[in-house]
C-alpha cells in the first residue's frame, strides 16, 4: 500500500515478512508493546530509517517509532491520534475540503488533546464507550441524521480510522497517513516528534497512562467487582490533593458536578465504568477489561510542561494505589 501511494523507500524486517501464527520473533504481536519494535529498531538503525511502522496480525492497530537523535522514540496511541488529527484538519482547511459539520469520534478513555485540537477549529468531538464498534455505530448515526460528517475516529489503544468506507480501526489507512505526515514534516527539516512538540506547545502538555491489575479466577472477578463498587459507593472527593469536580457513572448513566450537585444524563449505553474529573482537568477512569481478568485505571493530565504532567500523573497513581491497599492486604 505504501509503495502504491508513492512511498518507494520502504524496507521490511525480513525475519517478520512472512506470516507465521507462532510469531517466533517476538513475545506478543501487538504494536502497543515496545518489544514489538525490537527487530525493526535494529534494522532501522542500520539504514537510518526515519519512521518505523508496526501493525498487529490483523492490521487494525498501528504503532509508530520516530528516529530522534540516533535512537527511536515510541509514540503513544494518544499522541499518534493527535498528530494525525492535527494534520487532517490543517490540510483539509488548506484544500477547502473540511466540512462545516465535521466531527471527531473518540472513546471516553482517550486523551482530551484531540478534543482541544478539534475545538480550536470549531469541530465537535463526540465521546463513546471503549471499543471501536461504538465509533462505527456513531458513524452510522451521522449518515442517517446528516447532522455531522465523520472526519476522524480513534482510541488510545492504537486504533484509528480516516476513511468511512471501513467500520473498524484500520492500520493500512493509518500507516499511509503517518507516512504522509512524516514526509510533510521532513520537507521542513523536522520529524513526527518535532510535530508533536509543536502541538504540545500550542495546546498544552498532555500525558496519559494506563495501569492494569490482573486478578484471575472466581476470587479475582469478585475482587474486581468489589473495587468498582467501593469507588461507586464511596467516591473520592479528591485525588492527588486536587478536588474532584465531576463524577461520571456509566452504569447509571449519570454525570454529577460535585460543587453544586447538578446531575445530567449520560447519553451512552450502560457500562460498568467510573470517571472522575478533577478541578485541574486531570481525570481517572476505572473499568473492568472486557477480554481479560483485569481491572484498568486510565489517567489523563494536562500541565504547562511535560515534567509537570509526568509529576502529577505519578501523584494520581499513588493516590489510587493508596486507596487500593486495603484490597490486597
Amino acid at each position: 500500500a505504501l509503495k502504491m501511494a508513492g512511498f518507494l523507500n520502504v524496507s521490511v524486517v525480513e525475519n517478520q515478512a512472512q506470516p507465521d501464527g507462532d510469531f517466533p520473533t517476538l513475545d506478543y504481536p501487538n504494536p502497543e508493546e515496545a518489544s514489538a519494535f525490537e527487530l525493526a529498531m535494529e534494522e532501522g538503525k542500520k539504514i537510518n530509517a526515519d519512521v518505523l511502522l508496526a501493525t498487529d496480525p490483523d492490521a487494525d492497530r498501528a504503532g509508530v517509532a520516530v528516529h530522534v537523535e540516533g535512537s527511536y522514540k515510541l509514540l503513544t496511541g494518544n499522541q499518534i491520534g493527535a498528530i494525525l488529527l492535527h494534520y487532517l484538519i490543517t490540510e483539509k482547511k488548506i484544500q477547502g475540503t473540511l466540512e462545516d459539520n465535521a466531527a471527531v469520534l473518540k472513546t471516553i478513555v482517550t486523551s482530551e488533546l484531540g478534543s482541544d485540537i478539534a475545538k480550536a477549529h470549531g469541530i465537535k468531538t463526540f465521546d463513546v464507550l471503549t471499543g471501536f464498534k461504538y465509533i462505527a455505530e456513531k458513524m452510522k448515526t451521522f449518515e442517517e441524521t446528516k447532522e455531522h460528517t465523520f472526519l476522524f475516529g480513534y482510541e488510545e489503544s492504537y486504533g484509528y480510522l480516516i476513511g468511512d468506507f471501513v467500520r473498524d480501526k484500520d492500520a493500512v489507512q493509518t500507516c499511509l497517513l503517518i507516512a504522509e505526515v512524516a514526509a510533510f514534516y521532513k520537507k521542513q527539516g523536522k520529524n513526527l516528534y518535532d510535530g508533536l512538540q509543536e502541538i504540545f506547545e500550542k495546546y498544552g502538555y498532555y500525558v496519559e497512562d494506563l495501569q492494569s491489575i490482573t486478578l484471575e479466577g472466581k476470587d479475582g472477578t469478585a475482587q474486581i467487582q468489589a473495587i468498582l463498587e467501593d469507588f461507586r459507593n464511596n467516591p473520592p472527593n479528591e485525588l492527588a490533593n486536587v478536588n474532584v469536580n465531576v463524577r461520571e457513572d456509566y452504569q447509571i448513566q449519570q454525570r454529577m458536578v460535585v460543587s453544586n450537585g447538578e446531575v445530567e444524563d449520560i447519553m451512552l449505553p450502560k457500562s460498568n465504568v467510573l470517571k472522575y474529573i478533577l478541578d485541574n482537568g486531570a481525570w481517572v477512569v476505572i473499568r473492568p477489561s472486557g477480554t481479560e481478568p483485569k481491572i484498568k485505571f486510565y489517567y489523563g493530565v494536562k500541565e504547562v510542561s511535560l515534567e509537570e504532567s509526568h509529576s502529577f500523573i505519578r501523584k494520581l497513581h499513588k493516590s489510587i494505589e493508596t486507596r487500593l491497599v486495603s484490597f490486597f492486604n
